[in-house]
């Protein structure tokens, strides 16, 4: 008898919570949140496991775009980013932030009570808005390193000058 891999395991796994609650195609979903990790998990409750990958990503998104608004304890490489956009960058970036912020608090609300059904309901609202947003920031990264050249002196005098 043939033993299944883990990661086979999981997409089975996967296909029974995707049917039930019409959530993204396993591909599409791990392109972006890196779900297959999953695999070496145990657990009972998969689809909390796939809204704390995701949870992950978005956290660490909305530190990013929080530190491009709000620079003051930011990394020096942020400054360097900052100089490099312009007024509606930060506006795009804005919204992001507005998008992130809301799918944080509703983490926190999942994360305090369990019910499959918000759960679904969050994977498939969040996967929806990141398909917005991340179109939205790779057009910023391309501002950003078109630009990353032309800022990086202010009157002639490097960052520290």
């Amino acid at each position: 008898m043939e033993n299944k891999s883990d990661l086979e395991n999981l997409k089975k796994d996967y296909k029974k919570i995707q049917g039930k609650y019409e959530l993204p195609d396993f591909t599409e979903i791990n392109k972006d949140f890196h779900i297959e990790k999953i695999a070496e998990i145990e657990t009972d409750f998969l689809i909390r496991e796939i809204r704390k990958f995701m949870a992950d990503r978005f956290s660490n998104y909305l530190r990013f775009v929080e530190a491009l608004l709000n620079p003051q304890n930011a990394p020096m490489f942020v400054f360097s980013i900052v100089k490099s956009i312009g007024k509606e960058e930060k506006n795009k970036l804005t919204e992001i932030y507005k998008k992130l912020a809301k799918i944080e608090v509703d983490i926190i609300e999942l994360d305090i009570q369990f019910i499959e059904d918000k759960e679904a309901d969050f994977i498939k609202t969040s996967y929806k808005t990141w398909q917005e947003i991340k179109k939205d920031i790779l057009e910023i990264l391309g501002t950003i390193k078109k630009n990353w050249n032309n800022k990086g002196e202010v009157n002639g005098k490097g960052y520290f000058g």
